[in-house]
């Protein structure tokens, strides 16, 4: 190989690997359909486009990664309880969105406090999933499930129109620091999480920031990023529904507890 062909090969691999590693949105790679309807799972839509996922946490309230503001806020909408994305499942609703509200403290280069609370222009009749009442750490080694709507294939970038879910394992904090060379930080506001091995891709790439990672049935977190698609290298890095995050929901939720203007 000549000199030249040499430099257009390197440099074609090193912008193909920015790409890759420039991915904070993150989905699901090598997962399963979801077959049992889940009312609370959100799909939240710019122009009835998917862009993120959600859980519907109260029946006016969606919680997901601070990452999936939109804007206008007029464009925006969110299909509650649906398994597919092209064909709305019986019961599903479509509401638009009055307002966001998501810490200060919310950085989006660390995406430390990547969380943010969707109020939505009505109350819904879906079953809203619980969000855990006080910080319940998980072990790493744990097995869990993330699941979402985000691509299924390294080269695609349309989102699945079918609910995937995948197994992951949680792996520990001070290891992941290791991974990520501390760059991002992960802090006890966040966990990781990793799927497959270094002889397949599962895992996480683009589309489905802020859907939920559920430990025993419980929601312990939210899809904030990763680097790569499915790099066991790289575990994907949830947002931890830890002690701070709860006060901060709670609070949020109080506060407009009684309020009934919009």
């Amino acid at each position: 190989m000549d000199v030249c062909r040499y430099l257009v090969l390197y440099h074609f691999l090193a912008f193909t690997f920015f790409k890759v590693a420039a991915c904070s949105e993150v989905s699901i790679i090598g997962g399963k359909v979801v077959k049992k309807l889940q009312p609370w799972m959100v799909s939240i839509q710019k122009e009835k486009t998917h862009v993120c996922g959600g859980i519907l946490i109260q029946n006016q309230w969606v919680l997901t990664a601070a990452y999936c503001e939109e804007k206008p806020i007029s464009s925006v909408t969110v299909l509650i309880g649906s398994l597919s994305l092209s064909t709305p499942s019986k019961g599903s609703q479509r509401v638009s969105i009055h307002s966001y509200t998501k810490p200060k403290t919310f950085n989006k280069r660390t995406g430390q406090d990547d969380i943010m609370l969707i109020r939505l222009n009505k109350t819904v009749k879906a079953k809203p999933k619980k969000i855990p009442k006080k910080e319940k750490d998980v072990p790493s080694g744990t097995k869990c499930v993330v699941t979402g709507w985000g691509t299924t294939n390294f080269n695609d970038k349309e989102p699945s129109d079918k609910l995937q879910m995948l197994e992951v394992t949680v792996v520990d904090r001070h290891q992941c620091n290791l991974f990520y060379e501390s760059d991002p930080v992960i802090t006890k506001d966040m966990m990781c999480a990793a799927a497959g091995n270094k002889q397949e891709k599962r895992g996480t790439c683009s589309g489905d920031s802020g859907g939920p990672l559920e430990c025993k049935k419980n929601i312990v977190g939210l899809v904030s990023r990763s680097r790569g698609c499915g790099n066991p290298e790289k575990p994907t890095v949830y947002t931890f529904l830890s002690k701070r995050h709860i006060s901060w929901i709670n609070g949020i939720l109080k506060k407009q507890l009684n309020s009934t203007t919009f």
